[in-house]
């Protein structure tokens, strides 16, 4: 009897665990997330201070990718986050924060992000290798 139950509840907790995200007990979604830096085609740009975002647990995520406000559709499943059907405000900002937010979009939009966290940080790595570095919190 014990066994049946057991098998039955650790199936229930990793499934729990995996909704969340990265790893259990290191939430990905319902934690504001500030964006640090992201490396993607061989170059590295530190993040303007107002990127951020916040994957919810309704499957919507929501943020700034560095001049524009933006939501979209995301599917978290374990370690993976895809994130579709972006809709974002339109401003125009200095052509650094425009060159950031264009890599920031097509690497959150190219396909499945693999996250990782550790210690309040999180990084999202797509299928190219390109890799977004956050710190828990939102914004300053």
């Amino acid at each position: 009897m014990t066994l049946t139950v057991a098998a039955v509840l650790v199936p229930l907790t990793l499934a729990c665990a995996s909704s969340q995200g990265a790893e259990a007990g290191q939430p990905v979604t319902g934690v504001d997330w500030r964006v640090d830096s992201l490396t993607a085609e061989g170059t590295t740009r530190h993040a303007p201070a107002t990127a951020h975002i916040r994957i919810g647990t309704d499957g919507l995520a929501a943020g700034n990718l560095g001049c524009n406000q933006f939501s979209a559709r995301a599917t978290v499943q374990g370690d993976r986050i895809t994130i579709g059907d972006v809709r974002a405000t339109k401003m125009a900002c200095d052509q650094e924060r425009m060159a950031f937010e264009r890599a920031f979009a097509r690497t959150l939009t190219t396909g499945t992000l693999t996250a990782r966290t550790d210690d309040g940080k999180l990084t999202l790595t797509d299928g190219d290798g390109d890799v977004v570095h956050l710190s828990r919190g939102a914004p300053e």
